[in-house]
Parts: C-alpha cells; sequence; structure tokens
C-alpha cells in the first residue's frame, strides 16, 4: 500500500537534492510508552534547517533539526538519537509525557 505522506516527504527531498541541498532522512525506529508519532513516521531535514514531515512534536523534532544539521557537518552518515524520560534533557526536548522513542538519522547523497 502506498503512503502518500511519505510519498510527499521523499519527492521534496528529491527536490532538495537536485537543488543541490544536503539532507537527513529521520525516521522512528522504536517507541516504549506513550510516543505521538508511530514507528516508520519520516521528517526529512535539509542544510538550511527547512523540514517536512514529522517524528515526534515540539521541542523534539527541534533538536532533531539541530542534531540533523550537525550531522550533515560531521563525516558519519548515520546517527541513532535516543529520548527518555530518564535524560537530563527530556524535559527540555518535551518527553514529560512518560515515552521514549528513538529515531534514525541517515544522509541522503546527491
Amino acid at each position: 500500500m502506498k503512503n502518500s505522506f511519505d510519498e510527499k516527504i521523499l519527492d521534496e527531498a528529491h527536490q532538495w537534492i537536485q537543488q543541490k541541498r544536503n539532507v537527513v532522512l529521520a525516521t522512528v525506529i522504536q517507541t516504549w510508552g506513550s510516543s505521538p508519532r508511530p514507528i516508520g513516521s519520516r521528517m526529512i531535514i535539509n542544510d538550511k534547517g527547512d523540514f517536512s514531515g514529522s517524528v515526534s512534536g515540539g521541542c523534539v523534532e527541534g533538536d532533531v533539526v539541530r542534531q540533523s544539521i550537525e550531522l550533515l557537518s560531521k563525516p558519519e552518515n548515520f546517527k541513532k538519537i535516543e529520548y527518555k524520560v530518564s535524560n537530563e534533557s527530556a524535559w527540555e526536548v518535551g518527553l514529560a509525557c512518560g515515552g521514549e522513542i528513538a529515531i534514525f538519522l541517515e544522509k541522503i547523497h546527491y
């Protein structure tokens, strides 16, 4: 079954790549407890900080954008990030609901 939301995100990523923008694909790979988005949810981020899609909400997505831009400046091609209530930064990034999520960031090369 086709997911039109994913197709829209990937079409936009393709457009950014054609414009020679560096792009990161963020994908929810694990969830525990309360999570605003299910496993498989996606978001794309370009090197200007523009993004499309959703992997969580609020401050978590702001941090995903920040970490994606950081990843683009490094030699690594991927990174796994986790947001847990037990982390010191949990309240800062908006995980006060008791849920935990893991997000996989990967560069898309043109």
